[in-house]
């Protein structure tokens, strides 16, 4: 998502359910507020959905992409709760955050843009307070090649060429369930805190031991 076309096409892409669902599960692990990091924010649409519906939080939308960014620049400007959140250009595999700083480290669809995604997660944790929330979720990849043309039919539909191409490339780079599992338990977490929570994606819902 590094030129501006393909991050226009992005943000222009109907992101709002899959927004709306991965907020509602992260209000369902219980209260959220305080200092939150978004990992991988793109333009900045999950943070502005979780603070129209929860007024106790900060966000730091962490994004690698200046192109994304300079979109997010502009969904703050006509969002009521823009003020709560803060941009910033960091790369997710070195973050130059303070140990325990953040209540809550949150990400969506980062770890499949990362050769290394372990070095994400392991920044999270850190980055992460005793007892603070770590929430992720990305893609699963597909066990069959042809699954990948059938979830683009089913959730692309209505996108255009470039836009489908991006999400059926996103399917094939995203690790298996199997495969993330592995990394959390590297980690020192238990295995079964990540889950398959949609015929495409997996949910990684852990917290850093107090």
């Amino acid at each position: 998502m590094d030129t501006p076309e393909e991050a226009r096409d992005y943000n222009e892409m109907d992101h709002s359910e899959v927004n709306r669902i991965f907020v509602d599960d992260l209000l369902a692990c219980g209260e959220i507020a305080g200092d939150i990091l978004d990992l991988g924010t793109g333009t900045a649409l999950i943070p502005i959905e979780l603070c129209a519906r929860v007024e106790a939080c900060r966000v730091m939308a962490s994004e690698m992409s200046v192109s994304m960014l300079d979109l997010a620049v502009y969904n703050l400007a006509v969002s009521p709760a823009g003020g709560r959140i803060q941009l910033d250009q960091a790369d997710a595999k070195q973050l130059h955050y303070d140990d325990d700083q953040f209540d809550v480290v949150m990400s969506n669809s980062i770890v499949h843009h990362i050769p290394e995604p372990v070095a994400v997660l392991r920044e999270a944790a850190r980055v992460a307070r005793p007892g603070g929330l770590l929430f992720f979720r990305d893609l699963m990849r597909p066990a069959q090649s042809e699954d990948v043309s059938r979830l683009v039919a089913t959730y692309a539909a209505g996108a255009n060429e470039h836009q489908q191409k991006m999400f059926a490339d996103s399917l094939r780079a995203a690790l298996s369930l199997e495969e993330i599992r592995k990394l959390v338990s590297s980690l020192g977490f238990n295995d079964d805190t990540v889950q398959a929570t949609s015929d495409r994606h997996w949910t990684w819902i852990a917290r850093q031991p107090l």
